[in-house]
């Protein structure tokens, strides 16, 4: 027999132009994974925060082990027993594991900490959560998946009865995924009720015990396990059937010129000997597993770090690239995998973005920006790309994950980028979102553009890619036509750590 540990009930929430929220209602079980799930601007951050205590509802209300409760700060959240992990993390990096897990909670005598008596504390927690660390490592020594881990044990160091996990996963390697989920799997049997927000399909499949669907910031239904079909659910999030397993476009230009070609590439760490060629109109897929070298091939390519040997040419031109600029200068964009990090200046807004990289196109030569001439072209890739934005001034961080995104490909396309690389072009983006992004790359070709992706998830590369390099420990293993994949094979070749190759 289920007990009712949450129920919410009529949660509505607007802000100024935007109604994120219209009578949303859901319910939690003691002992469960409610998995929650929509496009990006579905309002699932926007109920999260509400229950956190970050943002206030304008109606509805919150029954929390029946009874109706108040939720004014997130402080009054975590007393209540209700936590939250964070998709962006909020880890003060100048302070160690254990300080951050309580900070705020420390053990002291007098005005002083217990250092020894914190860093056992913290010690205890990580142990009992399978994590392995070190308490007094500083968190600008972790990598971003321990990081990641440091705010799953601060948030489950307030022992919640409701823990809230925001795309938990989107940093974690495949054996840290398996120990959050093992770690879910105990929290489940001492009475916890989890709130799973996941884009993952193969997460959602594996975790839940319901599935609860947002979409346009109102409430389409819930789904009990025995009903979990992946298809239907995309169909509630999205409104229209999306096709899974599909193939790319058949390429539109006919003739092979080569745009790109690699020769010799090799870093002091990595990289060895990395050879291939990209195609006009082509969409070049790079596969392999987390560390095998993807994103280092590309960060060489545009000289955002070094190596040794490396012939390019472009056209059929060997060039010379030693920074990012220069690759500008020659054609070549390059997407990062952290947008928010080095695609976008989050507090500035639409327009600026966008113009970012080609604001010598709108400066006369007294150093003044044609500002009308500029936003024109901002609002022109607005439309084009359908960037759902109350306007070309609005600020950038305040778009969803996907609108972002494409906020970054606008920003290349204005400066007329022939070879664009997209590093996890749909990472952290919900389904609809994905399918637009999908469908502009395939425009993109169409027009003569010319594209490497690197993609973790496979049935992306298997769904864009005209050919798909594979890489391990550095190397290309295989390089494989479309017709001729498949995931099996891809990661039969993302596994070897030898030099055969398949053309």
């Amino acid at each position: 027999m289920t007990t009712q540990l949450l129920k919410v009930s009529g949660i509505s929430k607007s802000f100024p132009g935007v109604q994120a929220l219209k009578d949303v209602q859901f319910e939690l079980n003691r002992g469960e994974v409610l998995t929650l799930v929509g496009e990006n601007g579905a309002g699932k951050s926007s109920l999260m925060k509400i229950l956190s205590g970050i943002y206030s509802k304008d109606s509805g209300s919150i029954v929390l082990e029946g009874r109706e409760v108040e939720i004014d700060s997130p402080k009054a959240a975590q007393e209540l027993g209700i936590s939250i992990i964070h998709q962006e993390m909020n880890l003060m990096p100048h302070l160690t594991v254990a300080q951050n897990i309580y900070i705020g909670r420390e053990p002291r005598s007098g005005l002083f900490v217990r250092a020894r008596a914190l860093n056992l504390l913290a010690s205890e927690l990580l142990t009992r959560l399978g994590i392995d660390l070190d308490p007094r490592e500083l968190i600008e020594n972790l990598t971003v998946a321990k990081q990641q881990m440091v705010e799953i044990a601060k948030a489950l160091s307030f022992d919640a009865k409701v823990l809230i996990m925001d795309e938990p996963t989107s940093a974690l390697t495949e054996a840290e995924t398996e120990t959050l989920f093992a770690l879910i799997e105990d929290l489940k049997k001492t009475g916890t009720g989890v709130i799973y927000i996941s884009h993952r399909m193969d997460e959602l499949r594996r975790l839940s015990d319901r599935v609860t669907v947002l979409r346009d910031g109102a409430y389409i239904g819930t789904l009990d396990k025995a009903e979990i079909d992946i298809p239907t659910i995309i169909e509630m999030m999205v409104g229209r059937h999306i096709e899974e397993g599909a193939r790319p476009e058949a390429r539109q230009h006919a003739h092979d010129d080569v745009v790109l070609k690699v020769e010799g590439l090799n870093t002091r760490h990595l990289l060895k000997d990395i050879n291939f060629e990209l195609r006009r109109g082509e969409i070049l897929g790079f596969a392999g597993l987390m560390g095998a070298g993807r994103t280092e091939v590309a960060r060489a390519i545009i000289g955002a770090d070094p190596s040794e040997g490396t012939v390019i040419q472009i056209n059929g031109k060997p060039v010379k690239i030693s920074q990012p600029s220069e690759a500008v200068a020659h054609g070549v964009g390059y997407l990062s995998e952290d947008r928010k990090l080095f695609g976008l200046l989050l507090e500035q807004d639409v327009n600026t973005n966008i113009l970012l990289a080609s604001l010598a196109d709108y400066t006369n030569r007294f150093g003044f920006v044609n500002t009308d001439k500029g936003k024109q072209t901002s609002r022109d890739y607005v439309k084009a790309l359908r960037i759902k934005t109350p306007s070309i001034h609005a600020t950038t961080k305040n778009l969803s994950g996907g609108n972002q995104q494409k906020v970054v490909i606008a920003k290349w396309l204005a400066r007329d980028c022939d070879i664009l690389i997209f590093d996890e072009p749909t990472r952290g983006i919900d389904v609809g979102a994905k399918e637009e992004i999908y469908r502009l790359l395939n425009e993109l070709v169409a027009q003569g553009k010319s594209i490497i992706m690197i993609s973790s998830e496979l049935p992306e590369v298997l769904r864009l890619s005209h050919r798909i390099v594979v890489m391990a420990g550095g190397r290309i293993t295989g390089v494989l036509n479309n017709e001729d994949a498949s995931q099996a094979k891809i990661m039969d070749y993302a596994t070897r750590m030898g030099d055969e190759k398949e053309q």
